[in-house]
């Protein structure tokens, strides 16, 4: 496995495994969800289009805005889009979260448990344990469609193309 550096601030942390690429299956991955049941990507998301937005934590600014720039496309979200958040928060801070913020079409996914999803993805951040910043677009047949990782996690991912791209995988069109 290949090992990568990633800042995180003015850290230099170590992200293990090798990046997934346009094309790949999308791993799937189980997570909690915040009423503590049991999520399993391929099954909760079946037949949908995904938006699988990587984060290392809601509490933290850049987080939170990545999260608001789709919350305020909820209004556009096509009944076969599925955007989902990913984070190593407990249920419980997503959940608080999502209800203070008025989300409602966005779910989120805790990845706290046993890191299945940031390790599958190639996004654990070995250090800090937690999900480093990254934004996947799947298809209905599990197929990713785009992908951006980021090595800096200050930095915002393209909501926008990541969006776009979805839209144009849903049978909106």
């Amino acid at each position: 496995m290949t090992k990568r550096v990633v800042k995180f601030g003015q850290l230099d942390l170590t992200v293990e495994g090798n990046k997934l690429q346009i094309n790949d299956k999308a791993p799937n991955f189980k997570g909690v969800l915040e009423d503590l049941s049991d999520y399993d990507f391929y099954k909760n998301e079946k037949d949908k289009v995904k938006i699988i937005s990587a984060l290392p934590s809601i509490d933290t600014s850049v987080c939170e805005l990545q999260t608001f720039l789709f919350t305020k496309k909820e209004s556009e979200f096509p009944e076969d889009l599925s955007v989902i958040t990913v984070s190593n928060d407990l249920p419980f801070a997503q959940k608080r979260f999502k209800k203070e913020k008025g989300i409602k079409k966005i779910g989120f996914v805790s990845d706290y448990l046993n890191e299945d999803f940031a390790k599958k993805y190639s996004l654990l951040i070995e250090e800090l344990k937690l999900v480093n910043r990254a934004i996947f677009v799947v298809d209905k047949n599990n197929l990713i469609r785009h992908i951006e990782y980021l090595d800096q996690n200050n930095e915002l991912p393209d909501v926008n193309e990541a969006f776009e791209i979805a839209l144009e995988l849903t049978d909106q069109k």
